[in-house]
């Protein structure tokens, strides 16, 4: 959306407009209960309803959601689910509620255990050359349109392997939101990431790693620095994680063997 501003130079002022993201709240109910409440940006909200149901372990697959009925409030927008049997009944015996400003996975979690769950460990023989590393990076610009607008939002891609550009690229304000809605994408597709590479433009927490291992992903890129709980962390999962990448070098600091230089 337009938002009206004043720019204010050296020289003198100028009165104009700029485009700004939207961020909403986004509720995700399960039959009728709310399980989370996250700050996000608008779009590809089915996407996001399946990517975020399996990051976070409501779902293993997404045919375990029979429907998504997207509802619009006046301060904010519903997606409200309905769960096969099996599943709504495993989300009764573990419901937590959690609301998050842009996209935190961890607030409100209400032991320490769970910010901390065991990760997937990931297998994967995969190989990805250095050069197509960089040419990922260097073609995401172009497929953030609403970054380019508003330099204002994060985004998640994937790269297959052999291909010549990226499947799937989702924006949000919030980085895990964005990784969230690529996992929704390619799981509504039948696919997950085992067959290329996730890049982010974001850094990587201990979250992002999570979610990469919930879809298979053995390969991370990510253009900002880890934390150390995520490198502990993307070792334990068998995970690639490559970090601090810009167009001429990046930094590989776990599962290096699968990154062909």
């Amino acid at each position: 959306m337009k938002v009206s501003r004043l720019v204010v130079g050296r020289s003198g002022v100028s009165n104009g407009a700029r485009v700004v993201p939207e961020e909403t709240p986004i509720a995700f109910t399960y039959g009728r209960t709310t399980y989370a409440v996250m700050m996000a940006t608008p779009y590809d909200l089915e996407d996001f309803a399946v990517g975020f149901s399996l990051t976070e372990g409501v779902i293993a697959s997404p045919d375990e959601i029979t429907e998504i009925e997207i509802v619009e409030h006046p301060k904010g927008v519903e997606l409200r689910m309905t769960l096969c049997d099996d599943r709504d009944v495993a989300l009764m015996n573990r419901r937590r509620k959690l609301a998050g400003p842009v996209g935190c996975g961890l607030c409100g979690v209400e032991s320490l255990e769970a910010a901390i769950a065991p990760v997937r460990r990931i297998t994967s023989d995969i190989k990805v050359d250095r050069e197509t590393v960089f040419t990922a990076l260097s073609r995401l610009g172009a497929h953030q349109k609403l970054n380019e607008e508003t330099r204002a939002v994060h985004g998640a891609g994937f790269w297959p392997l052999g291909a010549n550009d990226f499947h799937a690229v989702r924006e949000d304000v919030g980085r895990h939101n964005a990784l969230d809605k690529l996992c929704g994408s390619l799981a509504r597709e039948g696919r997950d990431g085992r067959d290329g590479f996730v890049v982010l433009t974001s850094r990587v927490s201990i979250e992002m790693v999570q979610k990469s291992a919930a879809m298979n992903a053995a390969v991370m890129v990510a253009v900002s620095a880890p934390t150390a709980l995520a490198v502990d962390t993307a070792n334990e999962a068998g995970i690639t994680l490559a970090a601090i990448a810009r167009d001429d070098s990046f930094e590989v600091f776990t599962h290096a063997e699968r990154i062909a230089a």
